[in-house]
């Protein structure tokens, strides 16, 4: 691959993208997204898991005469037989190998309800009675959760706008929360649309995406302070120009950073998938949130910090001078200083052309007398030396 790649211009920030002038085109995104979400969010809403809809939940081992769909179906049947108004969730297989169940969830039910369906699914696949383990988990339990996550969240943003308004300011603390909050409806937002359960473990992996979006935020957002600090001391790159310089010497990092942190758990992800629901629910919530979050901190956090900074007068004025001297530079008015790349289009400042500039210095450089040469138009005569004639003695007699 030649030097000039962009992944070579990547890994050393020369890539020249442009992210912070369309950040229009970001938010425009960022707030169809959000609006998709909230639109789901009242017409499809979540599918709760059984601890915080509650519910009963059959678990019924498998065997040579036991399959998924033998399972779900003496599940249904029994639902129906015995006159409940309750329904069943698609079962799921746990485990592999000899160590596989089938799990069935369904509403609530009373206890004579769970009974008979308990007794019925036995008879149905064949199997003893005591081998099918049935519980009942009331929603009381997933409100519990709920809350003690919501104090969680709110806790965290907490510390967090204070820990970032210390080491920053008050506008990258907003920016970065923003952006966090982003993260968050996003992820909801794919939940709602597709359908995934949110269990226990899903609220744990909400929390958990968090603290990586926080991170990477962070790691941005130190870089556009170094770039912008002092900056309205020089007139030649304007507070959006530094932070766009930022984001693209921290995108590979934040690249690099995210696809370090989704393939162990896209593994995890894989490893639920095939047996394990509880790691299926972390995994795909981290895995979720966390792809949201590499977009979030390149594509929106920063773009959000330069629009609250650009409300600042004093960024304001700056602007306006970087601005000004740029349109002097491209009427030739003022010449671009060392290292400063001068407008497209703009005029240099008036100076003589290198031809006729060496041509005129050839001129002078003839006409010029020599050192030590004599005025060109004092020539000698011929015999004079002194005003008397030059090499004759009165009387006309030459020297001997």
């Amino acid at each position: 691959m030649s030097k000039s790649g962009l992944a070579n211009r990547l890994y050393r920030g020369e890539a020249g993208l442009n992210l912070i002038g369309k950040r229009k085109l970001w938010f425009g995104i960022a707030g169809a997204l959000i609006l998709v979400a909230l639109l789901s969010f009242g017409i499809n809403r979540f599918t709760l898991g059984i601890e915080f809809a509650g519910g009963n939940q059959f678990i019924v081992p498998a065997g040579n005469s036991v399959s998924l769909d033998k399972a779900q179906n003496a599940v249904d049947k029994a639902l129906t037989d015995n006159n409940t108004d309750a329904t069943a969730l698609p079962a799921q297989q746990v485990g592999r190998g000899g160590d596989t169940w089938f799990e069935v969830k369904t509403s609530i039910l009373t206890p004579e309800q769970t009974t008979e369906v308990t007794q019925q699914v036995a008879k149905e696949l064949g199997i003893p009675a005591d081998q099918i383990n049935s519980s009942r988990v009331s929603p009381a339990w997933g409100s519990q959760v709920t809350e003690r996550a919501v104090l969680g969240l709110v806790i965290f943003v907490a510390l967090v706008m204070v820990y970032l308004i210390l080491r920053f300011e008050w506008r990258m603390a907003v920016a970065a929360v923003s952006s966090l909050l982003l993260n968050l409806v996003l992820t909801a937002g794919l939940y709602s649309l597709a359908g995934f359960e949110v269990t226990p473990a899903t609220i744990i992996g909400f929390l958990t995406i968090l603290g990586f979006a926080l991170y990477d935020v962070v790691v941005v957002f130190d870089k556009v302070q170094e770039n912008t600090r002092g900056i309205t001391a020089s007139n030649t790159t304007t507070y959006a120009e530094s932070a766009n310089l930022a984001i693209n010497q921290t995108l590979m990092r934040s690249i690099n950073t995210g696809l370090v942190a989704l393939l162990p758990v896209g593994g995890l992800l894989i490893a639920g998938l095939s047996g394990a629901s509880t790691l299926a629910d972390l995994g795909l919530v981290l895995f979720v949130g966390m792809a949201i979050a590499v977009y979030s901190s390149i594509f929106f956090a920063t773009p959000v910090l330069v629009t609250l900074k650009e409300f600042e007068p004093r960024i304001q004025a700056h602007t306006k001078r970087v601005l000004a001297r740029r349109a002097a530079i491209a009427r030739g008015e003022v010449a671009p200083k060392k290292g400063e790349a001068a407008p497209a289009g703009a005029r240099q400042p008036r100076q003589a052309a290198p031809e006729q500039e060496s041509a005129e210095v050839a001129a002078l450089a003839g006409s010029a007398p020599k050192v030590g040469a004599r005025p060109s138009t004092a020539k000698r005569s011929g015999g004079n030396r002194g005003g008397r004639p030059g090499g004759n003695r009165p009387g006309g007699a030459k020297r001997r």
